[in-house]
């Protein structure tokens, strides 16, 4: 028997009310369209299910089984069409956010902070960022991602943080330190690359590979820490975001410069896979993350460019 499980609502409120003009007005049916719908159901349950008595309706002994166990499985149904609910204080969730490890280092501590106040059985997994994972991140377990990039792709939502330009950072002790630089001076000393991240060299090669030059690599490392220390024991240069510069400047024996030619600003964005869009626990640790990463990056920004 092909079962017609369309009309189970009707069969609900017609074991409710009891009344065929009742359920035809609660259901916006006409009284023969519901007429029409009991009968079926009386094939399809091979009972009577309402019999008149008088003025009344009664049920039958096999509604009133159905009565009991309708509720309960419409109810179910019901519930697997509800919005599902999140209440950050019961949240036990893992949640994996990637950037660099300057993120890591600056911005991360206080994201961490207001995820222990709203929401203390949460556990946030942090990971450094490789550009070449963006094409893949549908099948990466990664929640977020905070980084550079010119365009967001297809199926990768995104929030833009705002916008920097790069500047070249070094020691205090460096003979460039403290003027402006010529694009001689740029390509005459050695190069340091942080390579965790974004991409903060592209910009850079779009102006340099079609003048047929090129910088002399000294030494590449995956952390904006360990740049830092050999920032101050060499005569390198970085080229990097002028809000980093300035950040990390201010803690170590650092001076930075612009760049001797014009570069495309970098844009940063906070992305996440389509698939998570409209899951409210993520929707929730993205709207947590997004301001700290935002106001960041802006004001650290507006303070480097008081020193340029």
């Amino acid at each position: 028997m092909q079962l017609n499980y369309n009309l189970l609502p009707t069969l609900r409120v017609l074991l409710d009310t009891r009344n065929l003009s009742l359920a035809a007005e609660r259901l916006h049916l006409s009284q023969p369209s519901v007429s029409k719908q009991l009968a079926q159901l009386r094939r399809d349950f091979n009972d009577e299910l309402l019999v008149r008595e008088g003025q009344r309706w009664l049920l039958t002994p096999r509604a009133e089984q159905l009565a009991r166990e309708l509720a309960d499985a419409l109810g179910g149904l019901e519930r697997l069409y509800a919005a599902p609910g999140f209440e950050p204080a019961r949240c036990e969730r893992v949640f994996r956010l990637a950037s660099s490890d300057y993120v890591a280092q600056y911005i991360l501590p206080e994201i961490c902070a207001e995820l222990a106040r709203q929401a203390p059985g949460a556990a946030l997994e942090y990971e450094l960022w490789d550009k070449r994972q963006l094409p893949l991140l549908w099948e990466s377990p990664l929640d977020l991602v905070s980084t550079i990039t010119d365009q967001v792709p297809d199926l990768i939502r995104g929030l833009r943080q705002g916008e920097d330009g790069l500047v070249v950072l070094m020691g205090r002790q460096h003979p460039l330190a403290g003027r402006p630089l010529g694009l001689d001076d740029y390509l005459a000393w050695p190069h340091l690359q942080v390579s965790g991240g974004g991409d903060k060299d592209s910009p850079v090669e779009r102006v340099l590979a079609p003048l047929g030059l090129a910088r002399r690599w000294f030494a590449r490392v995956p952390f904006f820490q360990a740049a830092v220390e050999v920032l101050c024991r060499t005569h390198c240069l970085l080229t990097t975001p002028a809000h980093i510069a300035w950040q990390l400047s201010q803690g170590h024996p650092l001076a930075y410069t612009a760049l001797p030619f014009a570069t495309q600003s970098q844009q940063y964005h906070l992305m996440w896979h389509q698939r998570h869009h409209q899951d409210p626990a993520h929707r929730w640790f993205r709207e947590l993350c997004f301001p700290f990463l935002r106001d960041h990056l802006q004001r650290t920004v507006r303070e480097s460019r008081t020193k340029l």
